[in-house]
């Protein structure tokens, strides 16, 4: 089945956030459809923080050492795209194609001091000038476009994020990412708002996946809050060794 059918299915595409090949190979192993990098894992692994702070030839072995480790469709999280202008930006994706991968996210956020909105019909325009790059040189890339009003805005979310989406379909994108987004009544408005595959991340308070499945919800990630759990245990175990001045714990 092909990337963009996966978005689908009659049940959500559960995405296996993955950083490395260890957890590359533990998405396959546990039979994920698809994998997708996490690029705040990725950083932090690299000793940068989220938001382009790492070269993009960075992220690009990152991805190389993963899909050269996995038979499983790979996306890739490309944040605001590693680019000023449409052309750079598909100069990147057209590098990652040439590693294997299928599917692209890209925000409409960038990090300089703090994360901040893209203005959302100059951002259309330059997702519109990328499709159109990347139908001209015939290459098939499922663009996940995140919207970031649901973790940057406290007013007006859910008409801004509605105008946004509409912005964004209308420039081509295959499905729409919105991170932070939890109470039922909100994903149930988004999906009924749009024709494209919506994309919800893990969040402390976000419906299970047969909620979700029974809100319309399309595609679910995970992002980097495992990654995270998993070394705030490593502290932990660390500490209880130190302390017990024994390996037991660990085992």
């Amino acid at each position: 089945m092909k990337f963009k059918d996966l978005h689908n299915q009659e049940k959500p595409l559960l995405i296996g956030n993955v950083w490395d090949v260890t957890s590359t190979k533990t998405a396959e192993k546990l039979n994920f459809q698809a994998i997708g990098t996490s690029s705040s894992a990725i950083a932090q692994i690299l000793g940068y923080r989220d938001g382009e702070e790492m070269e993009f030839s960075e992220m690009e072995y990152m991805v190389k050492r993963i899909a050269l480790n996995t038979k499983l469709p790979l996306s890739v999280d490309l944040e605001s795209g590693y680019g000023d202008k449409p052309k750079e930006i598909v100069d990147r994706i057209k590098r990652l194609v040439a590693l294997g991968v299928v599917g692209i996210n890209i925000e409409d956020s960038l990090v300089t001091q703090k994360r901040i909105l893209l203005e959302a019909d100059r951002f259309a325009n330059t997702l519109a000038e990328i499709k159109e790059l990347l139908e001209k040189d015939k290459i098939d890339i499922f663009l996940n476009v995140r919207t970031d009003t649901f973790m940057l805005l406290q007013e007006n979310i859910i008409e801004e994020t509605k105008k946004r989406i509409q912005l964004y379909e209308d420039a081509g994108a295959d499905g729409i990412f919105i991170p932070c987004i939890e109470r039922e009544v909100d994903i149930k408005t988004i999906v009924d708002s749009t024709n494209l595959p919506l994309n919800v991340m893990s969040m402390p308070n976000l419906p299970n996946f047969d909620t979700l499945s029974k809100l319309g919800v399309k595609r679910i990630s995970n992002g980097n809050f495992l990654f995270d759990k998993m070394y705030r245990l490593f502290e932990q175990i660390t500490a209880t060794v130190l302390n017990e001045k024994s390996f037991n714990p660990i085992f």
